[in-house]
This record gives C-alpha cells, sequence and structure tokens, in this order.
C-alpha cells in the first residue's frame, strides 16, 4: 500500500516477501509474448490429451473462473478459448536465478522458500533506501529486466510479511505491521492466517473459534491442551508475532547487475556505448560499496519486439573496476549483436562474485604496476559520490566523448582535485 511509504522502523526487523505473479504462465508471456500477452493462458499436465490438472493459469484466465487443480477438461468449459501450454520446468528454474538474483542485489539475507518466492531481510540495506523504495525498485527490475510481474509484501516478520504480498496482486506493494492486525486481518476467517490448513480451522471452529480476532485473544492453556506446542504458535500468529528468521539459502548464485529500458530504440554504436559505460560504472559501484570482485561480466539486450538475450564472458583476473568491465561489455556486444538492429533495453551484470579481501587476485606483469593506482582511483571516486552525490563524478564517455572522467573541484583527504576536464591517473590509455 503505496500510501504508508513513510515506513521506516526506528528499529527491529523489516522483512520483504516477494511473490512471482502466476509464476509459469509469466515466464511463457516474457519468453513469447506474441503468443501469450494478455491471453487467458494455462500450464497444464497432458495438454495434448487434455486430461491432468491445471498447475496455475494466468490472470486472465483466472477471471473466467479457471484455478489451479482444476481438471483440464473443467477449465476448457469454463474458458472455451484457454491455451495450454506444457511446463517446460528447465526454464523456469532459469527465471527463478534470476529474479533472486537481482533481489540478492540488496541483501545476502535470502531465504527461497520455492521456485517463485523468496524472503529478503534488508534490516541492513538502508543504503538502498527506504523499505518501500527497496520493493518499488525490486519489482520495478524484476519487471525491467525479466518482464515478470511480482507483488511484494513488506512487514516486521516473515508470517505478516508472506500474508502482505498476497494483499495485492498482481503487482502489488502491501505493508502489514502488527499494529494493522486487528483493523485489517481480526474479522477474516482463522483459515486466512498463513500457516493455518483446512484440518486446524475446522477443528477451531470445532473451540467456537471463527475469526483470526477470536484466536488472538483465545485462552493459551486451551490452545495448547487441543493442538499442543503449536497452540501458542497460533496465538501468537493471530497477533502478528513471529520470531523465525530469514535462512540464508547458500545456493543462491551472487550477482549484481543493473538494466535501463531506453526512451527510444538505438541502434547507433556511440549511443551504445555509452549506455554501456554508465551500466558498467553503476554495476561496479555496488560491487565496490559491498567489497567484492567479479569474475563474470553477462550483458542483456532485449529488441523492440521483446526477444531477449544474455551473453556473458569470464575474466582471467576478477576486477572491480568500470573500465574493465565497459570494454567487456562492449566486445560482447559487438561479437554477438553488433548493427543487426535496434535495441530497447540494455544490462551489464556481474557474476561469479567473491569477497575481496578472501581472493588472491593473480595479477599479470602487464597490469601489476597499474592495479594500486586503480583502487586508489577507484577509491577517491567513491568517497566523492558518497559525500557529494552521483553526479559529483561524470565520465566523458557519459557526455558522448570517450571514458576520461571528469570531476567537480572537490578536496577529498587533502588530495587536490582539479576542474573539469582533469584525467585521473589510471586511466590514461
Amino acid at each position: 500500500m503505496r500510501q504508508h511509504a513513510n515506513y521506516y522502523p526506528a528499529k527491529g526487523r523489516v522483512i520483504l516477501h516477494v511473490d512471482m505473479n502466476a509464476f509459469y504462465c509469466s515466464v511463457h508471456t516474457a519468453e513469447e509474448p506474441e503468443k501469450y500477452q494478455g491471453k487467458p493462458t494455462a500450464v497444464a499436465g497432458s495438454v495434448e490429451l487434455r486430461k491432468g490438472i491445471v498447475v496455475t493459469s494466468s490472470y486472465e484466465a483466472r477471471k473466467r473462473g479457471v484455478k489451479t487443480g482444476m481438471l483440464v477438461r473443467e477449465a476448457l468449459q469454463k474458458c472455451p478459448n484457454l491455451i495450454l501450454i506444457s511446463p517446460d520446468f528447465y526454464l523456469y528454474k532459469q527465471y527463478s536465478m534470476a529474479f533472486m538474483n537481482i533481489a540478492y542485489s540488496y541483501t545476502p539475507m535470502l531465504q527461497a522458500t520455492s521456485i517463485d518466492e523468496c524472503y529478503l531481510d534488508i534490516t541492513g540495506s538502508s543504503q538502498f533506501g527506504t523499505p518501500p523504495q527497496i520493493a518499488e525498485q525490486l519489482q520495478q527490475r524484476i519487471w525491467e529486466e525479466l518482464h515478470l510481474p511480482c507483488s511484494i509484501g513488506i512487514a516486521p516478520n516473515k508470517l505478516l510479511a508472506k500474508m502482505a504480498s498476497d494483499m495485492k496482486k498482481p503487482k502489488g506493494i502491501s505493508i502489514l505491521r502488527i499494529r494493522d492486525m486487528p483493523k485489517l486481518l481480526w474479522d477474516k476467517p482463522c483459515g486466512q492466517l498463513f500457516g493455518i490448513g483446512g484440518k486446524t480451522s475446522a477443528k477451531l471452529v470445532d473451540m467456537g473459534i471463527r475469526t483470526i480476532g477470536q484466536l488472538a485473544v483465545a485462552d493459551e492453556a486451551r490452545l495448547t491442551a487441543r493442538f499442543g506446542v503449536m497452540g501458542s504458535w497460533l496465538k501468537q500468529a493471530a497477533n502478528g508475532i513471529d520470531h523465525s528468521p530469514v535462512e540464508i539459502d547458500r545456493e543462491v548464485s551472487k550477482s549484481i547487475g543493473h538494466t535501463t529500458t531506453l526512451p527510444a530504440d538505438i541502434q547507433d554504436r556511440d549511443d551504445i556505448r555509452r549506455v554501456m559505460l554508465n551500466l558498467s560504472d553503476q554495476v561496479c559501484r555496488r560491487l565496490r560499496r559491498q567489497k567484492l570482485i567479479a569474475q563474470t561480466i553477462q550483458i542483456t539486450i532485449r529488441t523492440p519486439d521483446m526477444k531477449t538475450i544474455t551473453r556473458s564472458k569470464s575474466l582471467a583476473v576478477p576486477t572491480e573496476t568500470a573500465d574493465e568491465v565497459y570494454r567487456e561489455a562492449c566486445t560482447l556486444y559487438d561479437r554477438h549483436w553488433g548493427d543487426r538492429a535496434p535495441v530497447r533495453l540494455l544490462g551489464v551484470a556481474l557474476q561469479n562474485l567473491q569477497p575481496k579481501e578472501e581472493a588472491a587476485l593473480q595479477m599479470d606483469l602487464f597490469d601489476y604496476n597499474r592495479q594500486p593506482v586503480k583502487e586508489q582511483l577507484n577509491e577517491v571516486m567513491d568517497k566523492l559520490r558518497d559525500k557529494f552525490g552521483e553526479s559529483a563524478i561524470l565520465t566523458a564517455g557519459m557526455l558522448g566523448n570517450d571514458p576520461s572522467v571528469l570531476i567537480r573541484n572537490h578536496k577529498i583527504r587533502g588530495t587536490s582535485l582539479q576542474k573539469d576536464g582533469m584525467i585521473l591517473p589510471g586511466m590514461e590509455e
């Protein structure tokens, strides 16, 4: 609920729950929008024989009565023009890894609970903005980079974050606090509380407890006598209390990336390079902020007809500098795309990340003398931006020339920086 945009707790945790909307159908739409965009679709088994059940359906199909778990035959009766799609779990896994890598760039505290859902603990991620700002950035990036819709819940714990993400679909952002429980949820049936199944709900009804509000004020001894230790949890959950931590998923591959949807389709080589330079600069700044270095560089290209390709290259020596990432990104673009067609979106991502302090940089002889100067330059540039904002430093390449550094007249720790037009050491070719 964006009206709570001033949400930022003075203390305690901040949890996001990211829930991809109609994930399987949305993946197929992202892959082939000309076939599926805006149409009622369903992913189901035994499509050719019209047998099996509906695994998931698009929102267009849901409006016509098609539901998950429904027999395909029944779904076709509800919606005769329903487009049935055979599942492609390898494709879903690729998109799942992609959206979780985007989420991972905001915090390493990520717990994947299924192929299309994850929790994020963003308590320590205030450098990216307030919780609503982070949620909006995350939602927008997932849409722009993958063309997938998602809903996000913001809350002080996992239970409420999960319930918040269900409040507004598709593409909603909702906030749910403990103090919101009486007004928003206490009049709802107990079965609407996440974690309470049909059998438990039926047992509560047998006890005369029909709503979440009644459960919240129920006698705890009576609940534990009926449900054991779960009885205490039921009462706490009805009051919005949940202490379970976000359990870090160690298998999520680290990635830092940024994409931009261009205001107009571009094809000119100089325009492409200017965008690549901006993207490389942004991802490397985020990389250095997290004290990481990257071994692999990946670019993303999307055409006006929504076709998307990705190409990557692993480096012999990991890097953290924008000029190296920029050169490799341009090389990948020229090799795999060149002047073939206009593009509407470009992206640069850094993968195979590792902590800088733990990495042994195998610098070759050519780069050995220049590496300390590059690191010093990066440190000065980052400090300038931290203090004076992102616009404190631009490169001439961003303005249409070459990637030399343009700096305003500031001093950092006694290091005098001349006026606009100075080329800092380490940037000369």
